[in-house]
């Protein structure tokens, strides 16, 4: 929890994986979303989004679907064929959100550890632009 609470900070003050793009939004000057992306490690052609954050004060503003617009967009204009992300299996309300912004769950999981030695189950979802 300590990790996923400090990475907006650590995320937007360091340079993340080498190439990729970290984008923000605000509402009224307040930075809720940020997203940040790249060529995808483990599949080639496709970009991956290594992280997309809301910030719950922003939930049921618009401003987190604004922002996957603004990526994938991004996206797609950079050239990639799609987009893959990895996100927990038990974040019902992530799934949902990538589910109605046009994701499908690929069929392939993964056991992640953030650190701190406990493997947690990682579900992966796609968008291929067509």
């Amino acid at each position: 929890m300590r990790e996923r609470r400090g990475k907006w900070h650590a995320v937007l003050a360091e340079s993340p994986e080498r190439g990729s793009t970290v984008m923000l939004a605000a509402l009224d000057g307040r930075p809720l979303a940020f997203s940040y992306f790249g060529r995808s490690p483990e599949r080639p052609g496709l970009a991956e989004l290594f992280g997309f954050y809301g910030h719950p004060d922003g939930w049921g503003s618009g401003v987190a679907g604004a922002l996957m617009t603004a990526s994938v967009r991004t996206m797609r204009e950079a050239g990639f064929e799609g987009v893959h992300l990895w996100t927990l299996r038990d974040t019902p309300q992530s799934r949902r959100f990538y589910t109605k912004n046009g994701f499908t769950e690929s069929g392939t999981t993964r056991a992640h550890d953030f650190g701190d030695g406990r493997a947690i189950e990682q579900v992966e979802y796609e968008l291929t632009f067509g």
